[in-house]
């Protein structure tokens, strides 16, 4: 039995813009996305005001945000830290089966050197490297703030 497909009269989304995290420490999580290969494509830039008030539902609200951008573009990780009102409690040791945002992922050159350069920096493994079928050799790092970052190669 197939399953149902609602009709669409007609698509809404256009593209995949960005996936954005809040964050304590803006500095050092840009450092480790950096690290890791993206590209600052705008910021630090503090917002508040109207504008962000409407959006968040939140009033009196300010936050500095930074976007991150694969090298030759794609979609963008949006980092903020909020100055006002300070940061809600979260659960930064959270692991994959958690509810919520589970992992930000990203398709690398060289797993094993990369997985190597953090590990010297003090972000590890969450468990091992994995290999998926003869498609992808895959990996799981706990980077600042508790953040899980994906990180996969593709095979042949």
């Amino acid at each position: 039995m197939r399953p149902v497909v609602p009709e669409v009269p007609m698509a809404q989304v256009r593209r995949f813009d960005h996936v954005g995290i809040t964050v304590a420490d803006l500095g050092a999580v840009t450092a480790f996305f950096v690290g890791i290969g993206l590209e600052v494509d705008g910021g630090p830039m503090p917002i508040e005001g109207e504008f962000l008030d409407t959006v968040i539902g939140m009033t009196g609200a300010r936050t500095r945000i930074v976007m991150l951008r694969p090298p030759g573009g794609g979609t963008c990780l949006e980092l903020s830290t909020f100055e006002r009102p300070d940061h809600a409690p979260s659960q930064p040791g959270a692991m994959a089966n958690a509810l919520g945002l589970r992992n930000v992922a990203f398709e690398v050159d060289d797993l094993d050197g990369l997985v190597e350069r953090l590990a010297a920096d003090g972000w590890g493994l969450v468990g091992g490297v994995g290999r998926y079928e003869d498609a992808w050799r895959m990996a799981y790092v706990r980077g600042p703030e508790g953040l899980l970052v994906s990180l996969a190669q593709r095979l042949g």
